[in-house]
C-alpha cells in the first residue's frame, strides 16, 4: 500500500491510499481491503474506523454528484472507481478552518491496466461529490450509516465556491460537465450556496478544532 496526502492533494485530512494489482496475461488480482493493513503505522488516519455501509453507484457520462454530507453519525467515505473515469471532488466545510470553502479534485479512472488502484479517503467534515466523462462504476465504504435526516448539501454549481486550489484542467472538465449536461438531480442543483450554509445553525456540527486531529 502507498498512502500520499500533502503531496498529492492541497488539503491534507483529504488522503489517497494506493493498492497494486498484480497482473499477468489473464488478467490481475488485487487486494483493495485489508483490515490489518487500515489499522496499521502507515493509515493512521484510518486506524480504529468500522466501515459500517458500503455503497455501489453507476453514473453515466457528464452526470454531476454532490456536494454531500450528514452528522449524527459523521460518516467519513473511502471511495474508488470500479471501471470507468471519476472526477471526484471534495470540499473542505470545517468551521475556522484555513481552507474552508476551498475545493480540491482528484482524478480517478479504472480501465484494468493501471499498475494500481486507488481509494480517496474524505474524512468527516468534507463535503463530497463527483462528476463522470464516461459511464462509470464507483464503491464506497462508509464509516457512519445513512441518516436521512442528519445531511445536507451545497450545490456544486454554488457561484461562491473556492477553486483556487483545485487543478485548472480538472476545474474546467467539471465546468464543462456543469455546462454542457442537464444529469444533475434537481436536489442538487437547487442545494445551499457556500454562504447559505456558512450562516445555517448546522454548520456548528463540522468545528475544525473537532475535527482535524488527522491534519
Amino acid at each position: 500500500m502507498k498512502i500520499t496526502g500533502t503531496g498529492q492533494l492541497a488539503i491534507p485530512a483529504v488522503k489517497t491510499v494506493a493498492f497494486a494489482r498484480f497482473g499477468d496475461h489473464r488478467g490481475y488480482f488485487t487486494e483493495h481491503f485489508r483490515q490489518s493493513d487500515f489499522d496499521s503505522a502507515a493509515t493512521p488516519f484510518l486506524n480504529g474506523l468500522r466501515f459500517v455501509q458500503a455503497n455501489e453507484s453507476f453514473s453515466r457520462a457528464g452526470v454531476i454528484r454532490g456536494l454531500h454530507f450528514q452528522w449524527n453519525p459523521f460518516m467519513g467515505k473511502l471511495v474508488r472507481t470500479v471501471r470507468g473515469r471519476m472526477i471526484d471532488i471534495v470540499m473542505d466545510i470545517r468551521l475556522g478552518s484555513p481552507t474552508y470553502g476551498k475545493v480540491i479534485a482528484l482524478d480517478m479512472p479504472s480501465r484494468g491496466d493501471e499498475a494500481q488502484g486507488e481509494w480517496i479517503w474524505v474524512p468527516p467534515g468534507f463535503a463530497h461529490g463527483n462528476t463522470f466523462t464516461e459511464d462509470t462504476v464507483i464503491e464506497y465504504f462508509c464509516s457512519g450509516e445513512y441518516s436521512p435526516g442528519c445531511e445536507a448539501g451545497i450545490s456544486p454549481l454554488a457561484t461562491d465556491l473556492d477553486w483556487s486550489l483545485c487543478d485548472p484542467a480538472l476545474r474546467q472538465i467539471f465546468l464543462d460537465a456543469a455546462s454542457n449536461s442537464p444529469l444533475i438531480s434537481d436536489k442538487d442543483r437547487d442545494g445551499l450556496t457556500l454562504s447559505q450554509w456558512t450562516a445555517d445553525e448546522r454548520s456548528q456540527n463540522f468545528r475544525y478544532e473537532d475535527l482535524s486531529a488527522n491534519d
